[in-house]
């Protein structure tokens, strides 16, 4: 259990992409439709901005988002955790074998293989600030947005694509139903490594920088947590079933939602944002 703004709620260690922590901030109550348009304004825009000055604005940005969300920054942190091996193996690559020199840049180090530069340095660092700003921005989001609002925000959003054929509904179906998923499988994964440590088997306590050894100890629940995904997704299918859900046929909706100018007002500003990353000439 951990408490949040007065209340406690049942949240997964380290997981916070696919949880929702129903805080009643004006970003809980905004528009599904309006939120989802400008956290994917926000996304893009940071993950094509190429300057240290864009980077750590989009930063400062995605902490204010926990802030105004009245979600606590420690447990945003908390959900970056599990991708700090995937950055320090993606940076050292990069560190390494980008050899690539723009003009102005400086080559610092030139032996055999190795080609270190500023460039390849600014790569590194950019990378790994958005790769925090995007787990920031999708925490926040599905933090802030129940899955039945994730799901009839995208087949909203997406609607004008039934023109072409396009499986709306279930398309939102399947990445609501992922979202929903991961804190699930990280919950099970846990109560299985508990389970094996109490049987003396040892998990996470070994260095951190010995990813090879912590991947094998967690090889022994890969199996176990198959099966549960199996089971879960067979429990889930005969639910459906008992409901008479039948895929492409015409339903209609049980709530409408209505933009209110706070909506549109975040939609402008996360426009204004987006044009301010891609087209200011920041100084790095």
């Amino acid at each position: 259990m951990k408490k949040i703004a007065g209340f406690e709620f049942e949240l997964t260690r380290n997981i916070t992409i696919g949880q929702y922590v129903p805080t009643g901030s004006i970003i809980h109550r905004m528009d599904p439709r309006i939120k989802l348009a400008s956290f994917t304004l926000l996304v893009i825009s940071m993950a094509v901005c190429a300057t240290y000055g864009g980077n750590l604005l989009a930063l400062v940005l995605s902490c204010l988002l926990f802030y105004v969300s009245r979600i606590p920054i420690s447990y945003g942190l908390s959900g970056v955790k599990p991708a700090i091996p995937f950055i320090l193996i993606l940076a050292i690559l990069q560190l390494l074998f980008y050899s690539e020199v723009a003009s102005g840049g400086k080559v610092l180090l030139n032996y055999g293989f190795i080609h270190i530069t500023t460039d390849s340095i600014r790569l590194v660092v950019v990378s790994a600030l958005r790769f925090v700003e995007i787990i920031f921005l999708s925490s926040v989001l599905t933090l802030s947005t129940s899955t039945t609002q994730i799901t009839h925000g995208i087949e909203s959003l997406l609607r004008p694509l039934r023109t072409v054929k396009f499986p709306v509904h279930e398309f939102a179906l399947i990445i609501t139903i992922a979202l929903r998923f991961v804190p699930t499988f990280a919950l099970e994964m846990e109560k299985m490594m508990k389970a094996q440590a109490s049987r003396g088997a040892e998990f996470g306590t070994g260095a951190w920088w010995r990813i090879v050894q912590r991947t094998k100890d967690v090889f022994p629940i890969i199996i176990p947590l198959f099966n549960v995904a199996m089971s879960r997704a067979e429990d889930l299918v005969l639910a459906m079933e008992s409901r008479c859900y039948v895929p492409g046929s015409q339903r209609s909706v049980s709530k409408k939602y209505k933009a209110y100018r706070t909506d549109y007002a975040a939609l402008i500003f996360c426009i204004v944002f987006a044009i301010v990353l891609l087209a200011f000439p920041f100084p790095y």
